[in-house]
């Protein structure tokens, strides 16, 4: 079989919803060129945005033992999903990855589970593993945004796409119940207002919540900006310990809104300050002004086609990762130590871009 006959294809992208949210380039490139249908293998957590992804027509939630993840996976489970993906008869099967991940445990699950054509990037030679090897050159010979790397991978089966923003939607129904949420606790919908996320799934990754606060009452001293402070339920605590130190017009909603209900609110928001996490692929999807606290973990990851600053920072050395390929970045890279921004520094980052916006925000809602 061919590529371009390829009508039912698996994509494996089973990390977290910013990772997907990543790919999304690269699937619109294999639906625009092959008219195809696409499934989409992904972690637990990851498998909470795709019913926000238009390119994703199904998906299959598995938490793979040789990616990261908050639960443990039975050697029976991955017997019982090479089943299941038999069953659904792939012509394909394209395994997406960073830089600093294995692709051959997903190339076996595939081998196993008879998928005729399966393609990745790999740094040892697949064999048989792969039909279509594309030698993983990364990072030892320069670094591509995860979403070039995503779209080169494609692009060498012939899958193209004109549009390389990130995509993401939500439902309007969805802000009209957000509104409904904020305004119980006081937000004003009639004001503009910014996201502030502080949370984060790794602790390596973490800005100092003494630094978000007086980052805070700077910008709420200069602009008169209503803040959210959007996060997981587990953060709920982390966005009222920050809402109580700023105080007025600043409001903890982590665990107020439902996921979509984030997403149209992120989507309608002036400017967003986060972490480096999903929150900024989510921003930056809906072309959002971003200031990211960028922890020096995977220079990939930036804001994708939207105006951005990025105010980087040093892992602290004992949260670094074992990965020989990380470890290479950290050297070539990463070398030279860089303390966490100052506040005023996040403060003024955020003010001019700010000044830089629309002054009036203009809504922006998806079907």
């Amino acid at each position: 079989m061919s590529w371009n006959k390829c009508k039912n294809i698996l994509c494996i992208r089973a990390d977290n919803m910013g990772d997907i949210i990543m790919t999304t380039p690269a699937l619109r490139a294999l639906k625009q060129t092959f008219g195809c249908r696409i499934t989409l293998l992904t972690s637990t957590m990851g498998s909470l945005i795709t019913p926000y992804i238009k390119e994703v027509d199904e998906t299959i939630a598995c938490d793979l033992p040789w990616i990261k993840s908050n639960t443990s996976t039975e050697s029976n489970a991955c017997f019982t999903l090479i089943e299941k993906l038999k069953t659904f008869q792939f012509d394909a099967v394209i395994i997406f990855t960073v830089y600093s991940q294995n692709p051959l445990p997903a190339a076996m699950l595939a081998y196993m589970a008879n998928i005729p054509l399966r393609l990745a990037y790999c740094r040892e030679n697949p064999y048989n593993l792969l039909t279509d090897w594309i030698p993983d050159k990364e990072p030892y010979s320069g670094i591509k945004h995860q979403v070039k790397r995503d779209l080169h991978l494609v692009g060498n089966i012939g899958a193209e796409t004109s549009d390389e923003h990130l995509t993401v939607q939500y439902n309007h129904n969805a802000y009209n119940s957000a509104l409904r949420k904020l305004s119980s606790v006081g937000f004003d919908a009639r004001k503009e207002f910014i996201i502030a996320h502080p949370g984060v799934s790794e602790e390596k990754r973490r800005y100092p919540t003494a630094s978000w606060i007086k980052a805070l009452r700077m910008i709420k001293d200069e602009a008169d900006v209503q803040v959210l402070l959007t996060g997981s339920k587990s953060e709920n605590e982390l966005t009222q310990n920050i809402q109580y130190a700023v105080g007025e017009n600043t409001f903890a909603v982590a665990e107020l809104l439902s996921l979509e209900e984030s997403i149209a609110v992120i989507a309608n928001a002036v400017l967003v300050i986060s972490v480096n996490t999903s929150t900024t692929h989510i921003a930056s999807a809906f072309k959002k002004p971003l200031v990211v606290l960028y922890a020096q973990t995977n220079p990939q990851h930036i804001p994708w086609l939207t105006k951005s600053t990025v105010l980087q920072y040093s892992v602290p050395e004992t949260l670094r990762s074992k990965n020989e390929v990380i470890e290479f970045v950290n050297q070539s890279y990463y070398k030279k130590h860089i303390d966490y921004p100052l506040p005023s520094t996040v403060a003024a980052a955020v003010l001019d871009m700010l000044s830089i916006s629309a002054i009036k925000m203009q809504p922006i809602h998806s079907s």
